[in-house]
């Protein structure tokens, strides 16, 4: 049987990739984005596609959407939170403005859609989410404190999620990808803290020179990642964390086993903090 998707930030990148993907396989999508018209342009008069206005920000447009979707298909199956934009900076310098669009986007617009489709998942006993995490949801770096802030905040609220809805029949995945060829670290997208201080340039600098460096020119393809987050939803059992990408495995394998170290050769102040165990 087809699946319903619905699939958040969907204009443009990894989000059109994966409606694009979804059609192809006969599936139904509602693809939400700030601008439904590019959608439409961009895949055609589809019997399959329904392209609505989507700010994830906007609760009431997310129920309203969702609400959209419901109607015409009766079901979800399949929920993607893609949406969300990168902002670099020195933490020092990045305003609290921009921190909080940051994460208005980022993590308050993914759990706007979440609140509003678990109901309807919950009641079908049945469902994928999908939210679109980084390999910065798992590691840091100089100049993402703001984006790696927020994708660790996805990744928390989605291992919880996952524990309290597995037992309702509803899967949950975070994809955490590495840098894939799109525009989310173009001119078009990316997002820079407006104040800087010449103290970060041998870091937050850095990065930002790597950064413009390797836009064009990331190893990630989006078309097999979206054809990736397809399969995902065909396994009986999808894993809760799928990372993307060759640079992904590389950097985060790496970190996960320097912190076991680090955690293990501060074992014993660590448990030290304990209460004295009952003589």
């Amino acid at each position: 049987m087809s699946k319903v998707w619905f699939i958040t930030g969907a204009n443009r990148g990894i989000g059109a990739e994966i409606v694009k993907a979804a059609l192809a396989t006969g599936d139904y999508v509602v693809a939400a984005g700030r601008n439904p018209e590019t959608i439409a342009d961009t895949f055609g008069n589809n019997p399959h596609l329904t392209a609505l206005k989507l700010d994830v920000t906007n609760e009431a447009e997310v129920q309203h959407a969702v609400a959209q979707a419901v109607a015409r298909h009766g079901r979800l199956d399949v929920v993607v939170n893609n949406a969300g934009y990168v902002l670099l900076g020195a933490l020092e310098t990045t305003s609290d403005a921009e921190v909080r669009r940051q994460f208005d986007t980022n993590v308050f617009g993914v759990l706007n859609v979440l609140r509003t489709v678990l109901p309807h998942l919950r009641q079908q006993r049945a469902g994928h989410i999908i939210n679109i995490s980084s390999m910065q949801g798992v590691i840091g770096a100089p100049a993402s404190s703001s984006y790696s802030g927020s994708k660790f905040a996805v990744e928390g609220l989605t291992e919880s999620l996952h524990q309290e809805v597995a037992p309702l029949g509803i899967k949950v995945t975070l994809v955490e990808p590495g840098t894939f060829r799109t525009e989310l670290l173009s001119d078009k997208s990316l997002h820079k803290a407006q104040d800087t201080l010449p103290d970060y340039e041998p870091t937050v600098g850095q990065t930002l020179g790597y950064v413009a460096q390797l836009t064009g020119h990331q190893p990630g393809d989006p078309t097999r990642l979206a054809a990736a987050i397809v399969q995902l939803t065909h396994e009986a059992e999808p894993p809760l964390r799928l990372l993307a990408g060759s640079d992904a495995v590389q950097y985060v394998t790496a970190a996960l086993r320097q912190r076991l170290a680090e955690a293990e050769r501060w074992h014993d102040l660590s448990v030290s903090t304990d209460f004295p165990p009952a003589s």
